[in-house]
């Protein structure tokens, strides 16, 4: 069990990490969907924006243990960070959009969906993309 909790560390503190993200996306979400009138979209934005801060930190130092030298190098990971992470926010607007505008399902329960989707897509961008391990060797 400690191997494979080894081996799979990465794995298993991003979907540790990505519950305490999506708590805070359908948190946020919720509480915009109950207590005010304002459109669901408007609801996953901010629930976007909030989410999203918290993936970030999270995914950097404990899921992908992220250096960087310079703030620059700081800079253009966090660019890339939302950059990747707006992509997959226009595919939770179209998935809300499907679901509860022309499916006429439940916004919770689509946001629960949507979620799903959403952590996949990203591990990969995070993975193989936003903090792979920069290539060390001097040329």
């Amino acid at each position: 069990m400690k191997a494979f909790i080894t081996k799979n560390k990465a794995i298993i503190l991003y979907l540790v990490f990505g519950a305490l993200t999506t708590i805070v996306n359908i948190g946020v979400f919720t509480l915009f969907d109950l207590y005010t009138n304002w459109n669901y979209q408007v609801g996953t934005a901010i629930a976007w924006i909030a989410s999203v801060l918290v993936a970030f930190f999270t995914n950097k130092v404990w899921v992908f243990s992220s250096n960087y030298s310079t703030w620059g190098a700081f800079w253009r990971e966090l660019g890339s960070f939302f950059f990747f992470r707006l992509l997959t926010y226009f595919m939770e607007v179209v998935i809300m959009w499907i679901g509860v505008s022309l499916l006429r399902e439940n916004a919770i329960l689509m946001k629960l969906v949507d979620n799903v989707v959403v952590v996949i897509v990203n591990y990969v961008f995070s993975k193989w993309i936003i903090f792979r391990k920069q290539d060390t060797k001097k040329d």
